[in-house]
């Protein structure tokens, strides 16, 4: 099977859209470009499916890949027949591939290699035709060299058939299929030192976080991500022991009535051999295979919990370019107090002492004020850490002469921001705590454009991220951070490298030169101008132009998501109509009169013309809702003020599969369990809840000990 009937298989998608999509990606066209700009060409594809192209595009080229160095491997051992080329050929599976492979392999030397290079081999092929009689009087013809007796001639011929038995694709795929569908896992408290207190699991509090599998037993395929993850890293870190079984006696009679047929002597080496290739070969092997693949589901599930948690963080409500008092909050260490100015350039920084044990209340009431005087202060904001609440509370005592919002803010990962090399570069004069306080008011402006800085996985916004694979994390957040800022679109003339860098087709380095340039040369004020930057060629234009801005600039398109390759069908648009450009924005009444069909050609047919229309009528509308203003509770403080039955106040802070935590404006977060969200079943929480989504919650139930709170959301 070639490339494109593979990813149709796996897609269900048209051979038309497929074909067209894996041209275009072999152009080095990215997805977000494709989805938005050449919608005529994949038959009107969004990024999604565009996506699981990408996949099976990457799973087949890595299956032919690895054919390819199968079949080099088996080659140089001289065993590649034209048989098993075309066998090598037409798998379409990388563990039946392997499979295949593992007579091949050259590996550790094995009890079965050594029995061959003891000459037992023709032994072993005697068994396993099972007509033989007086096998020992057999055996005793091979007793040479490192072979003392019958007995062990016997046992080393056994060791070729259980590796044979190992070997075997239809015993592979039976043991598989009884894994898959019949494993279970269960795990065991492991069991400390006599007299080793300091580490007892049971005043251990890493280890009570997992006490719930201590002794747990659950079927392997319906374990629940969250938990198959937690019960992986309770084992890592040394707290619990798990295994993964089946009915043994069930898989060897399975294996049995493959192989035997006969009631002699054979037979019963048969069976010693067979039972031996279970227990040291095959459970072990397939177990562990199961055990990854279900691993690998639940990284699937964490990563799509992770994804779509990022995605609404990054298109969380941004309050635009106004000008923040941004407040980095604490006790001991004062509060880290900064001023923006609309485009989030750091105009003053101090620290005031409102909280113990100073206890400057009253001094910090009139720097405040006055500061939000001085730098014409539109909205403060507070990151949500330690004295958040003292500091809310404070800053709300202050009369303020022009309505100032207040807003708390989420500090996630804002520390790894302040110090880093792009921190360090932005404010190699501050250190980080005013680089914090900076994030945090930032944050308020622009959510977007701020915490593309920082490394996905550090905001905090998943279940198990550090626990997942790596590589495949890091592959999917990154798709989410790209498709996040060309949906809201970049203004070329503020843009940070890390921003910029997201954009289709720009890049790392591109964008730093973009930044350099606009450095040196001033703002650009065109589109079009960018082709003047070093390295910045034709490809790098098509694929960043539509997703850029430059506001002010003389051609009004250069503002919208209108490609610069369309921009002549709107100038004859305009013509049509006796307009110019700059009048069709936003002209509703003007753009229903166009006949869209008269300006449909071989590349632009009516999605793309629908999609200028649409453009034309909100050029450059921000699809992100402008933030408000959120109050919790002043009466909770902490958990102590928390009682069953209180209908609080709160905003999702994370979105896991088996719930949703809510930030009720203290230290710990309530959890909404899956089953508290509805009163009908629930099979996606993403349905009901998003994250900083405001909502009303119903306490159930407070622990005080473990730090617990349960909630139920209130419709």
């Amino acid at each position: 099977m070639s490339l494109i009937p593979y990813i149709i298989a796996h897609t269900k998608l048209s051979e038309h859209s497929v074909k067209n999509t894996v041209e275009l990606l072999n152009e080095d066209a990215t997805i977000p470009f494709i989805s938005r700009y050449r919608k005529e060409r994949t038959g009107n594809l969004d990024e999604v499916q565009i996506g699981y192209i990408v996949k099976f595009k990457e799973q087949f080229e890595a299956l032919e890949k690895r054919k390819i160095a199968i079949s080099k491997a088996i080659e140089e051992q001289n065993a590649l027949t034209s048989e098993l080329k075309q066998k090598i050929a037409g798998i379409q599976d990388l563990t039946a591939l392997e499979d295949l492979y593992l007579p091949f392999k050259k590996g550790r030397k094995t009890k079965a290699e050594t029995a061959r290079q003891n000459g037992l081999e023709p032994l072993a092929k005697i068994i396993m035709s099972q007509n033989a009689s007086d096998l020992e009087a057999i055996a005793y013809k091979y007793v040479k060299g490192e072979i003392a007796s019958a007995e062990d001639a016997l046992e080393g011929a056994r060791h070729i058939i259980a590796e044979w038995i190992n070997e075997r694709t239809d015993i592979r795929n039976n043991i598989r299929h009884q894994l898959e569908r019949f494993a279970m896992i269960s795990t065991k408290e492991v069991k400390m030192k006599a007299g080793d207190a300091a580490t007892a699991l049971s005043t251990n509090e890493n280890a009570q976080k997992f006490r719930d599998y201590f002794d747990w037993e659950e079927s392997l395929s319906r374990i629940p991500s969250h938990r198959l993850l937690a019960i992986l890293r309770a084992e890592a870190e040394g707290f619990i022991k798990f295994k993964i079984t089946i009915d043994d006696d069930k898989a060897l009679a399975k294996i049995e009535d493959k192989i035997i047929r006969s009631h002699n002597d054979c037979a019963a080496h048969i069976q010693i051999a067979i039972r031996d290739a279970y227990k040291r070969l095959l459970l072990p092997s397939l177990s562990n295979e199961a055990l990854q693949n279900a691993k690998s589901k639940a990284d699937e599930a964490a990563i799509s919990v992770f994804a779509k948690n990022l995605k609404q963080l990054l298109l969380g409500s941004p309050l635009g370019e106004k000008r923040i008092l941004a407040i980095d909050p604490g006790f001991r260490s004062g509060c880290k107090v900064v001023c923006l100015d609309a485009q989030g350039g750091l105009l003053y920084n101090e620290t005031i002492y409102p909280h113990p044990p100073k206890n400057d209340t009253i001094g910090a009431m009139k720097k405040i004020s006055s500061l939000t005087e001085a730098y014409q202060i539109d909205a403060i904001a507070i990151g949500n850490g330690t004295a958040s609440r003292e500091t809310e509370a404070f800053i709300r005592k202050i009369r303020f002469k022009n309505d100032i919002q207040v807003f708390v803010v989420s500090e996630a990962g804002a520390s790894i921001y302040s110090a880093s090399k792009i921190a360090r570069d932005e404010f190699p004069n501050y250190d980080v705590t005013v680089r914090g306080s900076v994030s945090i008011g930032r944050r308020l402006q622009d959510p977007l454009a701020e915490l593309v800085k920082i490394d996905a996985k550090s905001i905090g916004v998943g279940q198990y991220q550090h626990d997942v694979d790596q590589s495949k994390l890091k592959k999917e957040l990154d798709v989410v951070v790209e498709s996040c800022v060309n949906a809201v679109g970049v203004n070329l003339n503020t843009a940070s490298t890390s921003l910029l860098s997201y954009v289709s087709g720009i890049g790392p380095k591109l964008a730093e030169n973009i930044v350099n340039y606009r450095d040196e040369m001033g703002p650009f004020t065109s589109i079009n101008a960018i082709k003047k930057v070093p390295r910045l060629g034709a490809k790098a234009f098509e694929q960043g132009a539509g997703f850029l801005r430059v506001k002010s600039a003389m051609n009004p398109l250069d503002d919208s998501a209108v490609h610069p390759e369309s921009y002549a069908i709107v100038e004859k648009m305009a013509k049509d109509l006796g307009k110019n450009v700059s009048d069709l924005i936003g002209n509703k009444t003007e753009l229903q009169k166009l006949d869209l069909k008269k300006y449909c050609t071989d590349s632009v047919g009516l999605p793309t013309l629908q999609d200028i229309i649409k453009e034309l009528e909100k050029p450059g509308l921000d699809i992100r809702e402008q933030a408000k203003v959120f109050t919790f509770n002043q009466n909770i403080k902490t958990i102590n003020d928390v009682e069953e039955g209180q209908l609080l106040p709160g905003i999702v802070n994370n979105v896991t599969n088996f719930g949703a935590f809510v930030d009720i404006g203290i230290k710990e977060s309530g959890l909404i369990h899956v089953s508290n969200l509805s009163d009908s079943f629930v099979s996606d929480v993403n349905a009901h809840v998003a994250l900083h989504q405001q909502v009303i919650v119903k306490v159930l139930d407070v622990d005080i000990p473990r730090k617990r709170i349960q909630l139920k959301l209130h419709k």
